[in-house]
Order: C-alpha cells, then structure tokens, then sequence
C-alpha cells in the first residue's frame, strides 16, 4: 500500500494540460508577467533643457533618469555653477513616483514565480491538483486576488507614467527658478521616447484580461462547479423511507 501510495503522489509529466485552458492560458500568464517587469524595470531615459544667458549660449543641460523614477533625486548636468554670474544652483526633476514603479515590477516578478509553480503543479502533479479539493479552491482564489491586483497596480503605473511625463516634459522649465530670471532664457530640449512605458501599461491590463478570464477555467476544476460525488449506499441497504 505504501508503494501505491508514494507512486500516486509522485510526479507523472502529462504536457496534456498544456493543450488545455488552464495550462495554456498560465504559459501566457507566464510570458506577459515578464514582458510587464521587463519593460518597466528596465527603463533609462533623458530629458534636457537648453539654456542662454549673458556668457553662455544654448548649452544643453540634460537629466538622466529610469526605474525606479525617483525624480527628485535627478539633477540637471551641464553647466557650471560659475556661469550665468552665479545663478544656477542645482536642479532636480519633480516627484517621485517609485511606489508605483516599484509595486507594479515586484508584483509582476511574484505573478512569474506563481506561474512557474502553477506550471509545474498542472504538468507534473494534475492527478494530485485534480484528487484533492483545497488545491483547486486554493488556486481559484489566488487567481481572483491576482486579477484584482492587476487592475491596481497598473491603474497606479498609469497615473504616475501620466505624471512622469509631465515632469519631464515642456512643463519642466516652469519649476526652474533660473529660467525665470532676467537676462536668462530656457527652452525644452527634448525627452527620450517612453514607448516601453506606454507597452508596460498596456501589458499590465492585458494581464487583467488574461487573469481575469482564466478565474472561470480555475473556477471550473473546484468543487463548487464540479460537487463531489455521493458515496453509493452500500449493497443490501435499505433506503430510509421504505
């Protein structure tokens, strides 16, 4: 009995799941979980002004920045601090948007480390997830939590993506005490393309089709759709009521 035991508890590779919903539909998860952390954790940009004043002219002053965009700690670099008779001090970008960034990356990294168990769990234990009724249930569950954690974080990505922009655009020059001085002059230089960011926002809702949509596959393997059995009644029982 033990060895029927240990044998049923052990992994069977069945790639059958794979052809499935639930298996196929996690691979997506998988893949799209790691386009999602990928496009925004490894984001590096720049922004630039270009400056004039009585002994200095259009000099390009640029600020470098990326994940996880603290802003406020991004200095403009470029000219020095004796030009323009001693009027450029040190200039940051505004804002800090790292509690978004942050939360949506770490968030798709663990959705990827679910996944890769799911995956396993589907391929090499499914006669274990299927037999036991927590496994399922448990799964459904973090499914829904996931798909609600999808919306949040990528709504909270997309505001503050809104906001990086505009704290790196045209609008820049407005925070810059020195542009508005006499005899000096600002003008926008220019921002790297943030196309990456646009996808990451993109993906991240795209996961929230995918996660939400699977809920119902999930859903479909746990008890509450599929009720166990009831034991037959012995043979020679007499049914209650006879």
């Amino acid at each position: 009995m033990e060895r029927v035991s240990q044998k049923m508890s052990g992994l069977q590779l069945n790639l059958g799941p794979l052809k499935e919903p639930l298996g196929f539909i996690k691979v997506l998860q998988w893949i799209f979980s790691i386009f999602a952390f990928a496009t925004c954790g490894g984001y590096s940009g720049h922004t630039a002004i270009n400056v004039s004043c009585e002994n200095v002219k259009n000099e390009t002053l640029e600020a470098l920045f990326g994940y996880p965009f603290r802003l406020n700690t991004v200095l403009f670099k470029g000219l020095e601090s004796t030009k323009c008779n001693n009027t450029w001090n040190e200039t940051h970008l505004v804002g800090d948007f790292s509690s978004s960034a942050q939360f949506f990356v770490t968030f798709a990294v663990f959705v990827f480390l679910y996944c890769m168990v799911a995956l396993v769990l589907y391929v090499g234990y499914l006669h274990l997830y299927r037999g036991a009724g927590k496994l399922p249930m448990v799964d459904f569950v973090i499914t829904v939590v996931v798909a609600f954690l999808w919306l949040v974080s990528t709504s909270a990505w997309a505001k503050a993506l809104t906001d990086i922009k505009t704290s790196t655009g045209p609008d820049t020059i407005l925070g810059i005490k020195f542009c508005g001085m006499p005899g000096h002059s600002c003008v926008f230089g220019g921002v790297s393309s943030m196309g990456s960011l646009n996808v990451s926002v993109v993906i991240g809702f795209l996961n929230l089709i995918l996660w939400a949509g699977d809920a119902w596959f999930v859903y479909k393997e746990t008890n509450l759709h599929n009720p166990p059995e009831a034991p037959a009644p012995p043979a020679g029982s007499t049914p209650r009521g006879m």
